[in-house]
């Protein structure tokens, strides 16, 4: 089997698409009902494991302790679980949902399962955002969120300038995003080895991506621009389908398909590079949410509101892991790197079996 059809196997939607029966309108409900009782599981599974989350820590709490402290309840333990866990965890559902879907756009931009913002180097741009503002002297939390947004959004204009012939395809989009990531990563070293020790320390600790930092101050504002962005991403979903038939198909349907494009981009950028400028680079949610998403709800394409669920839940579980499975507590960004390489490494075994 060629590269090609390889590529044309990794494309979400390359499957046979669930289709209507003849003439049975029950066959179209069926698909539907399946995703929206997978979507609502999700949801529960997610609603569940923050109850058990909030409870975890030098000072245990039991589920029905957490949810007296949700509801209303004073005391010590609701102290803690207000003002000490609820905003990480909450973080980590927030964020998390921010990057899967953020992923669920690109991948459905890019129709491959590899057009993730981590991959195209947006979270790496942001990254050296970060960096140029901490070794300037600015590493005030504000300058640095600020620094991380213009660079990724920065990172975005340039890959998708350099990926424009004529309008931007998907595989040129990810082969671009590869080469400009690399070269971010070659600056990034240069800007930390001709930085002081301390602050080179310091930026290389913002770059492994945590959440321990974040609380209601930090929080509020993220989420407030993420809940914007999430409308846009909202409103612009049916255009996003009609991308994925195909430039002719979306032209023939009204659509202006460049434009439409280039507003998903956008918004989608501004969605990792949110997450990003809060807790630094949090990589591989957004690559391994939308194709969790897409197996748990059974989708022919990438579900949007399926990925922000599996990008929540993910985050979460993997901060819960960081704080309390390891010896120490470790940055997320380190667990979500351990378990992107055996999505990737899995995703490459599930594939060359497929093409056996």
């Amino acid at each position: 089997m060629s590269d090609l059809d390889l590529r044309s196997r990794l494309r979400p939607g390359s499957g046979p698409a669930p289709g209507p029966g003849p003439g049975s309108g029950l066959a179209r409900l069926r698909p539907r009902g399946r995703r929206a009782v997978a979507t609502a599981v999700l949801a529960l599974v997610a609603v569940v494991v923050a109850v058990l989350a909030l409870g975890l820590g030098d000072y245990p709490l039991s589920p029905p302790e957490v949810l007296h402290a949700l509801l209303g309840g004073d005391g010590f333990a609701s102290t803690i679980v207000l003002q000490w866990r609820l905003p990480r965890v909450l973080a980590a559902l927030v964020f998390g949902a921010a990057l899967g879907a953020s992923g669920a756009v690109f991948q459905s931009l890019t129709r491959n399962p590899l057009g993730s913002p981590d991959v195209i180097g947006f979270s790496t741009g942001a990254y050296t955002g970060a960096i140029l503002v901490i070794t300037a002297g600015a590493a005030s939390a504000v300058g640095t969120a600020l620094g991380a947004l213009a660079g990724g959004l920065a990172t975005a204009l340039v890959v998708y300038l350099l990926a424009w012939r004529k309008g931007v395809h998907g595989l040129r989009l990810i082969i671009v995003g590869i080469a400009v990531t690399a070269l971010l990563h070659s600056v990034n070293s240069w800007l930390l080895l001709r930085a002081q020790a301390e602050v080179a320390l310091s930026a290389s600790f913002w770059g492994a991506g945590s959440l321990a930092l974040v609380g209601w101050p930090q929080l509020v504002p993220a989420a407030v621009l993420i809940a914007v962005l999430a409308l846009l991403v909202a409103g612009l979903a049916r255009p996003l389908r009609q991308l994925e038939l195909g430039d002719d198909a979306a032209r023939a349907h009204g659509l202006r398909a460049e434009g439409t494009r280039l507003a998903l981009v956008v918004v989608a950028v501004a969605l990792t590079a949110v997450v990003t400028a809060s807790t630094g680079p949090i990589i591989f949610v957004a690559l391994a949410a939308p194709q969790l998403a897409r197996r748990v709800v059974r989708s022919a394409g990438v579900p949007l509101l399926g990925a922000a669920l599996v990008g929540g839940l993910l985050l979460l579980v993997a901060d819960v892991v960081a704080q309390h499975v390891t010896t120490t507590p470790v940055p997320v960004g380190l667990v979500t790197l351990v378990i992107g390489g055996a999505y990737l490494i899995s995703l490459l075994v599930a594939e060359s079996r497929r093409t056996r």
